[in-house]
């Protein structure tokens, strides 16, 4: 698939907005999908990694659904190979030497209305629902309820 083909392709999955409605195009497209992770960083922000197996018309693939805090498509990228958490992050905030990976490089991006610098989630000053007391740094940045 031509690279051209590919980010019209993930531009179209990106418009759906909701995560809900892009698994259902990714369900009628490929038919299924494998969820293979979902990260977390901070309070605000996700990725999910699914797999797709090729089909007659599509090939297959790694996309990252990366959604707000209310399942809000931010941004939709396609990967020959499964990125790893930090291999994302480090591509996405590549000055934070507290994502030790290489960046991953993803063959297609697509960003939404609602995507935003995820590196302002990161900042010693983000904003957080958590109180003070009831929170504490994760590797990166971002804020996760202390345990």
């Amino acid at each position: 698939m031509s690279d051209a083909t590919l980010n019209a392709l993930v531009d179209e999955l990106a418009r759906s907005l909701m995560l809900g409605a892009l698994l259902e195009q990714v369900r009628t497209r490929w038919g299924a999908y494998e969820l293979l992770d979902h990260f977390q960083q901070g309070e605000f922000h996700h990725d999910l990694v699914l797999s797709v197996h090729a089909n007659a018309e599509l090939p297959g693939g790694v996309l990252v659904a990366a959604t707000n805090c209310n399942g809000g498509v931010k941004e939709v990228l396609w990967f020959e190979q499964r990125p790893s958490e930090h291999a994302l992050w480090r591509a996405r905030c590549p000055d934070n030497a507290e994502f030790a990976a290489e960046p991953a490089h993803a063959r297609a991006v697509a960003r939404t209305a609602h995507w935003f610098d995820p590196c302002e989630l990161l900042t010693a000053n983000a904003r957080s629902e958590l109180r003070e007391e009831f929170r504490a740094r994760q590797c990166g940045g971002g804020w996760v309820p202390r345990r």
